[in-house]
């Protein structure tokens, strides 16, 4: 399968990384994980997909894909969204 950039971010469609393998279950699963932490802590922080985007100059779109597991972020994207968040990288990390 193919990659296709979109807002700066590499999307998967079964295929994950730059060397075009195949996306095994247990990454989708930790995809999905890690889009369920930032969904929880989103809400906690009684944030919008919309304002979260905002403080990082993504869309709506962008962030609903992070948090369905759609797409494999970027350490980059995932900085940014720790700082719209206002955590830690690591503490979004924490237990996945």
């Amino acid at each position: 399968m193919s990659f296709v950039r979109v807002t700066g971010v590499i999307h998967r469609s079964s295929t994950i990384g730059c060397m075009s393998q195949p996306i095994t279950k247990t990454q989708e699963k930790l995809l999905k994980l890690l889009g369920e932490r930032v969904n929880s802590i989103r809400k906690e922080k009684g944030l919008t997909l919309e304002q979260v985007g905002h403080k990082i100059g993504k869309d709506r779109q962008s962030i609903h894909r992070l948090i369905k597991g759609d797409f494999n972020p970027s350490y980059i994207y995932l900085k940014d969204i720790c700082k719209s968040l206002e955590i830690e990288i690591s503490e979004l990390m924490k237990g996945l």
